[in-house]
């Protein structure tokens, strides 16, 4: 088996805050949303989260190189990249690898921190979504430049068992927190035989429709009124959403774009 994935991403503005990647190589994907309140101190509050998946990038592709394939450790890909980033600013960031396991099995390992995460469809119904690290609502964990207390150790490590036709939907809060898992499995179900760009892109601008929305419940909505905070609607935020297939491993799924990956259990 192996993961074929692309994404798409909506800005909030024109920066924009969040930053992600995909090693075909490594098997590697990597989602990270920087804070945006450093923008009140003049700091680009994206260039963290974009440095960070940058460094992480080369950092997933140097253990690819220095690994047996499908061993590549998320939380160690992580680690340099945190180590490796030197801009002013902070991030949540969630780190996904495809990784083999005993008896033939193959598995996501994945470091995450903060409120960006994944989800994994199988057969239109969810089989795991990653859990969110927040010390209160709407305050997650975060890497931090220059600091020991929200540093990568306190990633939470995950690993779930995957099955040739999975669908993996990673992205950042803006898509969490504005569309319900149902309404991520209903448009998996009915848009998974397109490209898993296109796919991307539907479930991003259904999560931005959302966002802009005043009187639709939303899961932001539903988290604040739990933490006792009145709110109505979606949630204005970046939107970044990742869509990974996964397929058998021969030369086809590869050779003809993501077009041809029609082995989809959704």
């Amino acid at each position: 088996l192996k993961m074929l994935a692309e994404s798409y991403y909506i800005p909030k503005n024109e920066t924009g805050d969040d930053a992600t990647f995909f090693s075909q190589s490594a098997q590697v994907i990597g989602v990270a949303d920087g804070v945006g309140g450093w923008s009140t101190e003049g700091i680009d509050a994206g260039e963290y989260a974009r440095q960070l998946m940058r460094n992480a990038y080369a950092a997933a592709v140097k253990e690819y190189r220095h690994r047996p394939i499908f061993q590549v450790d998320p939380k160690e890909v992580l680690r340099h990249a945190f180590l490796n980033t030197a801009e002013m600013g902070s991030s949540t960031a969630c780190i996904i690898s495809f990784a083999a396991a005993p008896v033939g099995k193959m598995i996501l390992r994945a470091a995450n921190v903060g409120d960006s995460g994944f989800m994994v469809i199988r057969g239109g119904g969810t089989v795991y979504r990653s859990p969110v690290q927040q010390h209160s609502f709407n305050f997650p964990y975060q890497l931090e430049y220059s600091s020991e207390k929200h540093s990568h150790r306190q990633a939470a490590e995950l690993a779930v068992e995957v099955e040739s036709g999975d669908v993996v939907v990673a992205g950042t809060d803006g898509l969490f927190d504005n569309l319900f898992a149902g309404d991520i499995e209903r448009i998996v179900g009915d848009y998974c035989m397109d490209s898993m760009f296109s796919l991307s892109e539907t479930l991003a601008r259904a999560a931005h429709g959302r966002s802009r929305e005043t009187t639709t419940v939303s899961p932001f909505q539903v988290a604040a009124n739990e933490a006792g905070i009145r709110y109505v609607g979606g949630k204005l935020d970046d939107i970044t959403v990742v869509v990974a297939y996964v397929v058998p491993d021969t030369s086809s799924s590869y050779g003809g774009g993501d077009g041809d990956v029609m082995d989809v259990d959704c």
